[in-house]
């Protein structure tokens, strides 16, 4: 019996120590606790004791110094030293000639034939009328040429060139006034005040940009210009006006788009009466002739600019291109307005030149300035002489 219990304690020792051992092993595998994750203390529970973190304070901070603010720049524009007008048209000659002396030469090659029957004639006749001299212009002309060469005899070909020369500069008209009245009314009865210069013409002439390049031309000649956006239908009609001005350092005066053309350039007036300039611009409407509504909106326009004072110049802008077209427009205009000087634009693309002296034989009134290009300066005054030599060249 003793035995038994013996045995019985002995196993009881054994077993123990071995459940010491694997206990003891697992608690050195076993990785370590994750760290507890504070809980807010509930209602009654004592809160936990706050750490002082001391607060940041201005001093302490960077702020940004706004005590000094530096303006902006403002964009300044650089103003453009327009082309002098003196010579200009000389100056330009070549590129006029590249696109006229078709016409000059062909006729100084039919004058040269040998004998000039009736055939011959006839084809001088048919080449000046080509080129849009008019029928009437173009038999004056042919006449006197018969004329003098049967009077000449002999021609050598500088003698034929001479003579065409002065026929054509006679057909055009060297003596009319072709002086624009742009200066400033001073020292007379009424209040000194600006010239004013009306353009007219249709849409598609280069009416406004030519506005804009008068305005060059009077600026290189010393001259102060206001500018009058008055064509308020065609859409950026302003803002392209606006642009030519401030490259030279013209004003405009602007209205609404499609608001009252009439209160623009009576606005324009006004600001270049307040201003003291010395012209002022004002681009009109250039609706097609044909809408009777539109031309009598432009006698209005003359008519309430007139309160101001006489209008100095009406210029109609004409498209050399459309040659015996332009003289419809030119008459419908001459109907509204009083036109006082032509200016033909894309002379340099046409050689349809004799234009300039049938629109002058149709309005009796001179052409005053031609463009002869794309080029901010390639308006010019209008030479007679010049423009003939370029015409027939060298």
């Amino acid at each position: 019996m003793e035995t038994v219990i013996l045995v019985v304690v002995i196993a009881l020792v054994v077993l123990g120590a071995a459940g010491y051992f694997v206990v003891g092993s697992r608690r050195k595998a076993a990785p370590p606790a994750p760290p507890r994750t504070p809980v807010e203390p509930g209602v009654g529970d004592e809160a936990a004791p706050t750490v002082d973190v001391p607060r940041r304070t201005v001093d302490t901070v960077d702020l940004p110094d706004t005590s000094v603010v530096v303006p902006a720049e403002p964009e300044v524009r650089e103003l453009e030293t327009p082309e002098p007008t003196a010579g200009r048209l000389v100056r330009l000659r070549a590129r006029l000639a590249r696109s006229q002396t078709t016409f000059g030469k062909g006729l100084l090659a039919l004058l040269a034939r040998e004998h000039l029957d009736e055939d011959t004639w006839e084809e001088i006749e048919d080449a000046l009328i080509t080129a849009d001299v008019g029928v009437a212009s173009t038999q004056e002309l042919v006449d006197r040429l018969r004329t003098r060469v049967k009077v000449l005899g002999t021609r050598t070909p500088a003698e034929l060139r001479a003579l065409l020369h002065e026929e054509l500069v006679a057909l055009i008209g060297p003596d009319l006034d072709r002086t624009l009245k742009t200066a400033r009314h001073t020292g007379g009865e009424g209040p000194d005040r600006p010239a004013v210069v009306l353009v007219v013409g249709v849409n598609g002439t280069g009416k406004t940009t030519t506005t804009g390049k008068l305005a060059r031309v009077l600026v290189a000649d010393g001259r102060s210009v206001v500018l009058g956006a008055a064509d308020t239908f065609r859409a950026a009609a302003a803002d392209q006006l606006q642009t030519w001005g401030e490259r030279v350092g013209a004003r405009t005066v602007r209205g609404p788009e499609a608001g009252d053309p009439a209160s623009v350039a009576f606005d324009a007036v006004k600001e270049g009466i307040a201003e003291g300039v010395d012209t002022v611009l004002v681009d009109t409407a250039g609706r097609l002739h044909t809408k009777t509504g539109l031309m009598d909106e432009l006698g209005k326009v003359k008519r309430v600019v007139e309160k101001h004072g006489p209008v100095d110049e009406v210029l109609l802008v004409l498209d050399a291109t459309t040659g015996q077209n332009g003289l419809v427009q030119a008459r419908v205009f001459a109907e509204v307005v009083d036109i006082t000087g032509i200016v033909l634009t894309k002379l340099d693309g046409t050689a349809k030149g004799g234009i300039v002296v049938s629109v002058q034989r149709e309005l009796g009134v001179p052409v005053k300035l031609i463009g002869l290009g794309e080029g901010p300066d390639d308006l010019a005054p209008f030479d007679p002489s010049a423009f003939v030599d370029a015409l027939i060249g060298d």
